[in-house]
């Protein structure tokens, strides 16, 4: 059986990576006692706390974290009228942390995610090898059998292109999991007993041209190479879907990410899943997506962007267009989400203007 590792068994590295470029997100309705098997490895890294649900509640968190925590009247006080594209009573309410970090790093994580350990028994330090995936380039274009070329280790293997050999910037890094599987809810009937234990020390570029199933949970970006694009769109709360708002921003992300020529990687570093949600509240939230994706897979797959689109933004508000023309017709919740879309991209411009343009408003600071 696959266990945590505890704090004890964690050492904090001598000079953290990223210290001053790095935020993580965490979205939360309860106290974040979690963070303490964390402590070493997170605490010299300032944290956006984005609490969902009821904003009279008070969220603990342990003592000695840098953090910024804001609740749904921060997010309305700060975006106005634009709160609408932010999901409520979902965890995709953790874009908002997104937009108003000025990191160029995001490291996303769960509040029921705790430390893995390897094979060894080694603690996992998954933010050390999060960083260690996008400092180091993709290979998109060309698979390499030796999975990361990058990694210690490893090369090209014999037949991979000299021309092709440099890569390309990596700005996704797709994190998995031990215990409990990232499983939809049909699956989680049929398999209530399965957990993960099986740690696969790889990490692998997607190839162009290859969608995912992108799960947010333990999730790292380069908020300046794809930040824009990383919204999870409209779930939760008076919408007729959940459980997809990862992988909307999945979706989008990759499609963006092969028309702009940047990387995506999926693999190492592995969390400890330790909670089941409950599969028959997921199967309420997800049976219309899991008739919905049958069509909003292939519509990714046949997406072209024009060659004008040489932004993030432009090339999302493009997509948020087509969703328009070819995914209303699916049902009118797409007519909604393409406008919040848009919506998104503009209240992410307006609180992230050109470096040198004026701040934005602070939600509560620990």
């Amino acid at each position: 059986m696959v266990e945590p590792a505890t704090a004890s068994l964690a050492a904090a590295p001598a000079m953290p990576q990223l210290k001053d470029e790095l935020d993580i997100v965490i979205p939360t309705i309860r106290n974040l006692d979690f963070l303490e098997m964390w402590r070493p490895f997170f605490q010299p890294y300032h944290l956006i706390i984005v609490q969902d649900g009821d904003p009279s509640k008070t969220i603990k968190v342990p003592p000695g974290f840098d953090y910024e925590l804001f609740n749904r009247n921060d997010i309305n006080k700060i975006l106005g009228p634009k709160a609408s594209c932010i999901s409520f009573k979902d965890s995709a309410c953790r874009c908002f942390g997104y937009m108003v970090s000025k990191k160029k790093y995001i490291f996303t994580i769960d509040d029921d995610c705790f430390v893995a350990k390897d094979p060894s028994g080694k603690a996992v330090n998954a933010l050390e090898q999060h960083i260690k995936n996008m400092l180091s380039p993709s290979t998109p274009f060309f698979f390499n059998t030796l999975y990361d070329p990058f990694r210690e280790g490893a090369d090209f293997v014999r037949g991979y292109p000299f021309s092709l050999r440099e890569g390309v910037p990596t700005a996704v890094s797709h994190g998995l999991w031990l215990n409990i599987p990232d499983y939809d809810a049909p699956t989680q009937l049929v398999k209530p007993l399965e957990r993960n234990t099986r740690f696969v020390d790889a990490v692998l570029t997607i190839p162009k041209g290859t969608l995912f199933p992108m799960c947010g949970m333990n999730l790292a970006f380069d908020r300046d190479l794809i930040g824009p694009a990383m919204y999870f769109g409209l779930m939760g709360d008076g919408q007729p879907i959940g459980r997809y708002d990862d992988m909307w921003a999945g979706w989008c992300i990759k499609v963006i990410c092969d028309h702009l020529g940047l990387g995506v990687k999926t693999g190492l570093p592995y969390i400890y899943h330790s909670k089941a949600s409950n599969p028959f509240v997921n199967l309420r939230k997800e049976y219309k997506g899991i008739f919905w994706q049958e069509e909003i897979i292939p519509f990714f797959q046949q997406v072209l962007l024009p060659k004008d689109c040489t932004t993030v933004q432009k090339c999302y508000i493009e997509l948020a267009k087509q969703v328009k023309e070819k995914l209303s017709k699916v049902d009118p919740y797409f007519d909604k989400l393409a406008d919040a879309m848009v919506t998104w991209i503009k209240a992410w411009d307006e609180l992230n203007p050109p470096r040198g343009g004026s701040s934005m408003p602070n939600g509560k600071a620990a």
